[in-house]
Order: structure tokens, then C-alpha cells, then sequence
């Protein structure tokens, strides 16, 4: 083999079909996702059954949701940070020992501010791993099925809620309010045991990494067996431009300095839409008289349905870009207000808590897998945890400005028809990005081939 060999590793990836170690990196997302699902929104479960028997008021409600959620709105951009410096797989593995360790404490708290103060440690861990995992999956996904790859990996979070509201339901009456905490807190250790040994480290992390050359050849040989890989070959990314260090400006470089903020807010309104439905929707049906354990199942209408709503924008967003992000929040806005119509039955609310959790969850993964392409490699991990972390800090305002307007006495109904106005805003956010989407990818392969 002649030496000046040089090995575009990307286009190695894009070249590959669906293979066994596709599958294996999308499995081992989806199950760690699943558990990330299901803690993110696990307190909404218990918050009926301990307002109960703790006795405190329904404004209270909105820090004790709030308090996980600021956790999970810092935790992205730590562990974002992280992920660019010292790996994919340590930093998801780090992550879910870290928040399964703090939702098991959760089994002992006694008191409100003992919970809200386990929710807060434990969200730094349960929103950091979010953007890592993806990060991860679209560094092994071959371009044409991208935003396929990277839904399929990470929708296990919308499914963790649905399948956590039926458990809760079941359980609960049982086995009381800690089971939903012992659930949720063991399965993440457990998983990080097993990870340890089984989860890959991302491809293109170890192509910027030259000291890892070994590791990275191996997983190439692994991919395209034919190959001989001289000793003295580059190994180099041929789809993006990518620096030898970390650069927080990056975030904003080009095009990125519309797209990246545009994003942040597309972010931040799906989530803020998502904890408010999700977490005030079971309040508002318990405020009518309708049972516990009956109120979860609007929880889990929500998931379920939004897991739908996943599976459903997956392929759309590989073949039309952003435009079904856009379309997605305009038929959320009927969707959500609705909820607060007086005098619909449990079921019909139920139906239209899983309508919107379609389109907000929907939104959601629209926003994961087409911002997981447009960063460059050296950033990925950092920009895409800049983006949830932005919008975990809408799903922190959803619930507490709700609770703060309940205690000023606006009614919740009224909020259901001020959150649906507010998709308006992420329709017209979604239009101005569709083409900004399409030139930013465009202009990440011009910058790795420059015309001669």
C-alpha cells in the first residue's frame, strides 16, 4: 500500500446499509432512552397522590415540577461540554449512574423540598444524556437515513413516559408512590453496568482523536472489511470542515448564527408545551373530580401518542428537511388549546392530551434529528446539548409560570388557550428555518471540499 493514503471514514458511513452494529448502537439508545423518558416526567405520576398525603397547595406543584426540569436545562450543556472533550460513551454512562443514583433517593423524601431537591440533582444527568445519545447515533448513521437513525435511537424517551403512566397506574395503589421512584432510579444503574462493556464509542469522535487510532481502525476494518488501512494512512471526516479544538464561537460561525438560535427557540417552545401538557393536564382532570389513577392515563396518552408522532416525522424529515416541524406546530395550536374547552368529559380531554402530545413530541424530534446534522463533529456533542439545555429551560417556565398564574388566580383552562396561541410563534420560527436547514448542510460539504 502507497503511504499518503488518506480514508474519508465519513464516506465509509454513508455508504454502509443498515448493519449489525447499526442496529446494536440504536438498540442500546433506545432502551437507555426509554428509562430517560420515564424519569424526565416520573414525578407528574406521583404529584396527585403526594399532594394528597403531604397536604400542600396546588401552586406548590409548579417548583416541584420545575425543580427536575432546571436540572435537566443545565445538564445538556455540562454534559455537551463533556462529550466533545472526553467521549461519547463516558459521558452517557456517567450520566445515567448519576441520575439513577439521585431518583433512587427519591424513595426516602419525606418532605416537598427533600423531593424537589432530588429532582433538581437528578435532572443533570436525565437531560445531559439526552443530547449525548444522539450526538452518538448520528455519528454512525449514513447521511441518506440520518434523522431515521437518530429518531429510531432516541424516541424511546416519548415511549418511557406512556409505558411510566400505565405502570403508574397499575402500581401505585399497591405499592404506593415510592415504586415509580425505585423503577426509575435502578433500571439506569443497571443499564450503565451494561454499557460499560457493550456501547461503542462514536466513529467520527475517533477520527478527530489520533491517539485513539487504533480503536478507530477497527471499527472501519469492522465496516468495510475490504479495506487495507496503511499504517502511515489519514484517517480524516470528508462531509465537514472540522477544527483540532473546541470553539464555543463555532456555535454561531455562518449560517449557525441564525440557525443556532432559531433552534434554541424551536427547542424551547416544544418543550415548554410538552411539560406543561404533560404535567398539568393530570391537575386539571383530578380538579374535576376524576379519580388517580385515572388521571395518569392523560400522561400516558400524551407519550404514547407523541412516541407516534416520532415515528411519524422520522422519515419526512430525511427526505424534506425541516418543512414537517413547522406543519406539526400549526395543528398543535387547536390541539392543545382544546384541552381547556369546560365542560368535555375525562375521555375527551385524554383524546386531545394525545392529539397535542402527537405534535408537540412530533416537534421534538423533528428539532433532535435535524440539529444533530447541522453542527460539524468537534461540536456536535456541545451544540446539540446547547439546544436542549435551551429548551429544557422552557419545559422549567412552562410549569412554574403555570403555577404562578394559578396562584394569582388565572384559571387552568385559560392557560390551555394562552399555551395554544403560543405555537403560533414556533410555526413561524419553523418556516424561517426550513431553508436556513437546507443551505447549512449544504455549506458544511462545501466547506470540507472547497471548489478548486
Amino acid at each position: 500500500m502507497a503511504s499518503g493514503q488518506i480514508v474519508d471514514v465519513a464516506r465509509i458511513i454513508d455508504e454502509q446499509k443498515m448493519g449489525p452494529l447499526h442496529w446494536k448502537v440504536v438498540a442500546l439508545a433506545f432502551v437507555l432512552m426509554l428509562i430517560d423518558g420515564y424519569d424526565i416526567v416520573c414525578v407528574a405520576y406521583v404529584a396527585p397522590l403526594l399532594r394528597q398525603q403531604w397536604g400542600f397547595p396546588p401552586s406548590a406543584l409548579g417548583p416541584l415540577f420545575g425543580s427536575g426540569l432546571l436540572g435537566a436545562a443545565l445538564g445538556p450543556i455540562i454534559f455537551g461540554y463533556l462529550g466533545d472533550k472526553i467521549g461519547r460513551k463516558p459521558t452517557i454512562l456517567a450520566g445515567a449512574l448519576w441520575f439513577g443514583v439521585f431518583t433512587t433517593a427519591a424513595v426516602w423524601a419525606t418532605s416537598l423540598n427533600q423531593l424537589m431537591l432530588l429532582r433538581l440533582i437528578a435532572g443533570f444527568g436525565i437531560g445531559g444524556v439526552l443530547g449525548i445519545v444522539t450526538a452518538l447515533v448520528s455519528e454512525f448513521a449514513p447521511r441518506r437515513i440520518r434523522g431515521t437513525m437518530v429518531v429510531m435511537g432516541v424516541v424511546g424517551v416519548a415511549l418511557g413516559g406512556g409505558i411510566g403512566g400505565v405502570l403508574a397506574a397499575q402500581l401505585m395503589g399497591k405499592y404506593g408512590w415510592q415504586i415509580v421512584f425505585w423503577i426509575g432510579g435502578l433500571t439506569p444503574i443497571v443499564l450503565a453496568v451494561i454499557g460499560y462493556f457493550v456501547f461503542p464509542e462514536s466513529i467520527k469522535f475517533l477520527t478527530l482523536r489520533p491517539h485513539r487510532r487504533a480503536e478507530l481502525v477497527a471499527f472501519v476494518s469492522a465496516l468495510s472489511p475490504g479495506l487495507k488501512i496503511a499504517p502511515d494512512a489519514r484517517l480524516v471526516l470528508g462531509d465537514e470542515a472540522n477544527a483540532p479544538r473546541f470553539s464555543f464561537k463555532a456555535l454561531f460561525a455562518g449560517r449557525l448564527a441564525a440557525v443556532t438560535p432559531l433552534l434554541w427557540i424551536s427547542n424551547f417552545l416544544a418543550l415548554f408545551q410538552l411539560f406543561f401538557v404533560n404535567q398539568w393536564t393530570p391537575i386539571l382532570l383530578a380538579n374535576q373530580g376524576v379519580p388517580v389513577e385515572r388521571t395518569v392515563l392523560a400522561t400516558a396518552a400524551f407519550q404514547i401518542m407523541g412516541f407516534l408522532g416520532a415515528l411519524a416525522i422520522m422519515r419526512p424529515v430525511d427526505k424534506l428537511g425541516f418543512l414537517p416541524v413547522p406543519i406539526l406546530f400549526a395543528v398543535a395550536v387547536p390541539a392543545i388549546a382544546l384541552i381547556g374547552l369546560s365542560g368535555l368529559s375525562d375521555t375527551a380531554v385524554i383524546a386531545l392530551a394525545g392529539a397535542a402530545g402527537f405534535c408537540v413530541i412530533g416537534i421534538q424530534f423533528g428539532n433532535i434529528a435535524t440539529q444533530s446534522q447541522v453542527y460539524p463533529t468537534y461540536i456536535r456533542s456541545w451544540g446539540v446539548g446547547t439546544c436542549f439545555g435551551v429548551g429544557r429551560f422552557g419545559s422549567v417556565v412552562g410549569p412554574v409560570l403555570a403555577g404562578y398564574l394559578l396562584g394569582r388566580n388565572l384559571s387552568l383552562n385559560t392557560l390551555f388557550y394562552l399555551a395554544g396561541a403560543i405555537m403560533l410563534l414556533g410555526a413561524l420560527v419553523g418556516i424561517a428555518l426550513v431553508p436556513l436547514y437546507r443551505h447549512q448542510l449544504e455549506d458544511l460539504q462545501k466547506s470540507a471540499n472547497p471548489a478548486p
